[in-house]
């Protein structure tokens, strides 16, 4: 019994970190490596084909759609130094959360303007929503206090983070099989 609960949650975590990798059915049957192909289902949204980004053009990506959100960029704060060679950027500001939802859905409005694809697997659009283009994916949430990244957060109980976070991840790189698997 322990074993198979282990297996359950380390299947359904690997599933929210690598959605396009992993899949859960309804029916309980898990499936590894490129989606299974299903009636039920409709075809996943093919790869796009643009270009591999720089993570500069990311930073004016994220600076964009906050700016389209009608938030000032220079109020947030960046996430990792500016112009370094790194495959993380992104931009993190305190907001009320009454204006957090407002504020995540217009920056992902503008995400879609540019061209980034919604991953549909494993998000919670009233918490966060992750993107995909050009090798990156853009992961857009809100956490609060008991989420903060630290205890000593100076958040209120009415303020929230509000992050837009860039990885540059190159996911075929990690060989997976084809493999379908029934636990219960």
């Amino acid at each position: 019994m322990w074993i198979g609960l282990a297996a359950t949650l380390i299947v359904s975590l690997a599933a929210v970190v690598l959605p396009d990798q992993i899949q859960i059915n309804d029916d309980g049957r898990i499936h590894l490596g490129a989606p299974a192909p299903s009636p039920s289902t409709a075809a996943p949204a093919p790869e796009s084909t643009s270009p591999p980004l720089t993570r500069d053009a990311v930073d004016e990506v994220i600076r964009t759609a906050v700016s389209a959100a009608g938030l000032d960029p220079a109020q947030g704060r960046p996430i990792g130094a500016a112009g370094a060679d790194s495959n993380k950027t992104g931009w993190m500001a305190v907001r009320e959360q009454t204006a957090a939802q407002s504020d995540m859905n217009a920056i992902c409005a503008d995400l879609e303007r540019q061209g980034w694809t919604l991953n549909p697997n494993g998000d919670r659009p009233e918490a966060s929503r992750s993107y995909k283009r050009g090798g990156w994916y853009l992961l857009v949430s809100t956490r609060g206090k008991t989420q903060a990244p630290s205890t000593t957060s100076a958040l209120t109980d009415s303020q929230t983070y509000l992050t837009v976070t860039g990885l540059q991840l190159n996911l075929s790189d990690l060989p997976l099989p084809e493999i379908t698997v029934r636990i219960g």
